[in-house]
């Protein structure tokens, strides 16, 4: 199977270039980003070795579909998806914040919980709380957006205070936050989906907020199924579930949660195939549409010829 783990494009009129831990950003003339979403895949906020197959493609469409349908809540920075890699939208100052919101005890906020703590992210959790139990309201708990190395834990108080974010744009951005994990668990529903955590990232031009980045991805969100998702907790059992949680674990199992003198396992081909699998599985399963893969012999061509073309048409 083919993979795009990296680029080296070089784009009319390109000013600038920056490259994430999975995403190729290239500045179009100062005023067009163009976000290429490659293959890479990371854990733990490292980039593991070995690239998966479609996964660019899952997210870039996963995103596009979701960032149409939640337009009518708050403005977002696309203008064109020209490539199923690829999205071209305007360029934002993005706020040093991601807002995560939390439905469900699971993932970072169980492993928190289950060292003994009850407080997270300034917000307080009652006792009595198992694995993957519904919360009794949707919390929110920020991150700090780290260039380089981990995100780390935030309160609302201390973004205030160290003047992160204003006031005014907090309160907005968790307005935002609240409607659309709302119309995120309305459209996982309508897919027998839960939308168990998710995270949304934005970013401001003029006096405009707007919605970047990917959202409602397996990489920015958790997903259980909601079949027998009582059941399961009931008795004690796993969840069934849609997300990076299960590479999350994989890792965990092999002695590696990121941290100083750990070593990334190796990843056979086995596995790659596997993770594969999963992301495409999500895309048809929160879609409800099958997944294409695109026959093109050069996926980098492909990719160039399409975002020039957008290009000119954006800029003409």
């Amino acid at each position: 199977m083919k993979a795009i783990k990296e680029t080296h494009f070089s784009f009319p009129k390109q000013t600038n270039f920056y490259k994430g831990k999975v995403r190729d950003v290239y500045t179009i003339d100062n005023q067009l980003m163009a976000m290429v979403v490659t293959d890479r895949i990371s854990a733990f906020d490292v980039v593991l070795p070995e690239a998966i197959p479609f996964k660019g493609q899952v997210l870039n469409q996963i995103a596009a579909k979701f960032l149409a349908a939640t337009k009518d809540i708050v403005p977002n920075w696309v203008m064109a998806v020209p490539d199923e890699m690829v999205t071209i939208g305007r360029i934002c100052e993005p706020f040093k914040v991601e807002m995560v919101i939390r439905g469900y005890l699971a993932g970072h906020s169980w492993r928190e919980y289950s060292a003994g703590r009850r407080t997270v992210c300034g917000v307080d959790l009652p006792e009595g709380l198992k694995e993957n139990d519904k919360l009794p309201a949707p919390i929110i708990t920020p991150t700090t957006k780290a260039a380089v190395g981990h995100d780390e834990d935030i309160s609302k108080e201390e973004i205030l205070s160290r003047g992160i974010v204003s006031l005014v744009d907090y309160e907005k951005l968790e307005a935002f936050t609240q409607a659309l994990y709302q119309r995120g668990t309305e459209m996982a529903a309508e897919r027998g989906l839960i939308l168990v955590d998710t995270k949304y990232e934005f970013g401001k031009e003029g006096d405009t907020i707007y919605l970047i980045d990917e959202i409602h991805t397996p990489d920015s969100s958790r997903y259980f199924y909601a079949d027998g998702y009582a059941e399961r907790q009931k008795n004690n059992e796993a969840q069934k579930q849609l997300s990076k949680e299960f590479v999350r674990k994989w890792l965990i199992e092999n002695n590696f949660q990121g941290k100083d003198g750990q070593v990334v396992p190796k990843m056979t081909a086995e596995i790659v195939e596997s993770i594969s699998e999963r992301y495409i599985e999500l895309y048809e399963q929160i879609t409800g549409e099958v997944f294409v893969k695109n026959p093109s012999s050069s996926i980098s061509n492909r990719i160039e010829e399409n975002v020039k073309n957008a290009i000119n048409d954006l800029l003409s």
